[in-house]
């Protein structure tokens, strides 16, 4: 038996019960999850719940506090550019950054969580010639970043993470 097909139709069966098969695991949609408990399933489980949050892959970032020093952690949406994970500072098109990225332009050395990988990695923000494609990535993941765009008069950053 072809053990392709197989995986894309168990995939597809999974897809309609909120959850996806990568090839590993199978992934519940963690759609209900925020914060804390978000990050802490995501631990827990190695993200089988939790890498998927409303149809989105998320990651976990880990950041030193910029006044703290404590190490701060959010599940994010995030995309890809080659080797690289992509992410929004949209804050939901707040006049002002997310935290998360305030933490990280103090201090661009930060920990990411993909699935039950955890590395280092530095943090960068996009050129202005990278970001266009790069932005058009991460609304593929998650459209209401244009929407989000459109409410704030700052220019939305794209971060981009390079592994350590």
């Amino acid at each position: 038996m072809d053990r392709v097909p197989a995986l894309r139709r168990l995939d597809h069966a999974l897809a309609g019960a909120g959850a996806c098969y990568t090839g590993r695991m199978a992934e519940k949609d963690a759609g209900e999850l925020y914060g804390d408990a978000h990050v802490a399933s995501y631990r827990e489980t190695g993200g089988e719940f939790g890498h998927l949050w409303r149809g989105a892959p998320t990651l976990l970032l880990t950041t030193k506090g910029a006044k703290s020093g404590r190490s701060r952690t959010m599940a994010l949406i995030y995309g890809r550019s080659g080797d690289d994970y992509l992410l929004v500072a949209s804050n939901g098109g707040a006049t002002d950054h997310p935290q998360w990225f305030k933490n990280l332009v103090a201090d661009p050395d930060v920990e990411l969580q993909v699935r039950d990988e955890v590395f280092p990695a530095r943090a960068r923000v996009a050129t202005d010639e990278e970001k266009p494609a790069m932005w058009q990535e991460m609304v593929r993941h998650w459209p209401a970043y244009d929407r989000y765009q459109e409410k704030t008069d700052r220019p939305i950053p794209v971060v981009v993470l390079e592994r350590s």
